[in-house]
């Protein structure tokens, strides 16, 4: 290809979204991965694109919701542009409620919801009266309109196919050409933290399974800590765990039977349906809990979007977008609280 306008390196969600972002508004783009797209976190199971609760109001609660309205028109262009499927679907959620105090809460947060959604979602207080439903011992549940899934994987793919399709290149190995964006995770986190005198961010390890379960067209649920995600391929995801301390990154273990154990007894459904795949690897958390977004503190010139901890696909829409304006026209929409200097 022709001299790139925009290098990133990281073929991550973040990396993925930011490049296809700016393809489309005609940069030239390149992709560097030399583990390939969707090597680490991006190329998990799970897939819960679930908001933050409604109260309590803040820049990060705000940009994830316009992140999320902005997510079916975004996934729909890719699929169409690639031929394949991210697996997106906004079929909402249902969580069950545990005790009075629950309710009380969940109702107050109805009408949070009804102010701060802006009437674009909704956050309900429900009878526990589905099937699909886990059991609530207060027989009330939330269900919520704003929650989506995906399958990360094959959101991933699709993406580097849709890149490729309108002439991006997506490799292993390259020079860095024009405005060099950085989205490597935990690597770049791990040297950034080798710089500073405090802790800038780290990884956390996460495990989910895919079960063997078919409930396309049916909501996700979170119970007992669990989300659980019927994908469009007609098997059903559990997870997951949030690991600070581990050995190997990308090993199952016990943590992920405890798991698939506490989605079985919250979904009886779920008793014996097969495992059918077992996943872990490590998500990049900045200190702020936020994600990193602006100037790259270690590259003069380059860019950072990483630490999309649990939030990583939620956000990619909106990440993509403020990230290509910055890199593209020097317009600069980040949120403070999401620039580098915030974990630094």
């Amino acid at each position: 290809m022709a001299m790139a306008d925009v290098t990133v390196r990281g073929a991550g969600i973040f990396g993925l979204s930011v490049a296809w972002a700016c393809l489309r508004r005609g940069a030239r783009v390149r992709v560097i991965d030399p583990y390939g797209p969707g090597a680490g976190a991006s190329g998990g199971v799970v897939g819960a694109l679930a908001p933050h609760v409604p109260e309590n109001w803040n820049e990060k609660k705000a940009f994830q919701f316009e992140s999320l309205l902005m997510a079916e028109q975004f996934w729909a262009e890719v699929a169409d542009i690639s031929g394949l499927s991210p697996g997106y679907a906004r079929l909402g959620r249902i969580q069950p409620i545990t005790d009075a105090a629950g309710l009380a809460l969940a109702r107050a947060r109805e009408h949070g919801a009804a102010q701060l959604w802006q009437g674009k979602a909704g956050w309900h207080v429900e009878q526990a009266d589905n099937a699909w439903c886990p059991a609530s011992p207060s027989g009330y549940v939330i269900r919520d309109t704003l929650t989506a899934r995906l399958h990360p994987r094959h959101a991933c793919a699709a993406l580097v196919a849709a890149l490729r399709v309108t002439g991006a290149d997506v490799a292993p190995d390259g020079s860095d050409e024009g405005r060099v964006l950085w989205a490597t995770g935990v690597a770049d986190l791990e040297r950034l933290n080798a710089t500073h005198h405090r802790l800038v961010g780290n990884g956390v390890k996460g495990q989910g399974a895919v079960l063997d379960f078919d409930a396309r067209d049916q909501p996700q649920l979170f119970a007992d800590t669990v989300h659980i995600v019927p994908h469009a391929d007609g098997t059903t995801a559990v997870g997951s765990t949030s690991e600070r301390e581990y050995n190997d990154p990308t090993d199952t273990d016990a943590q992920l039977d405890a798991v698939i154990a506490r989605a079985r007894q919250a979904v009886p459904a779920l008793a014996e349906a097969r495992v059918i795949a077992r996943w872990a690897g490590v998500r990049p958390r900045s200190r702020s809990r936020a994600p990193m977004l602006g100037a790259h503190p270690l590259h003069p010139g380059a860019f950072i979007a990483n630490g999309g901890f649990k939030i990583g696909f939620g956000m990619a829409p909106k990440v993509a977008q403020v990230m290509a304006d910055l890199m593209l026209d020097g317009v600069d929409r980040i949120p403070e609280g999401f620039r580098p200097e915030a974990s630094l």
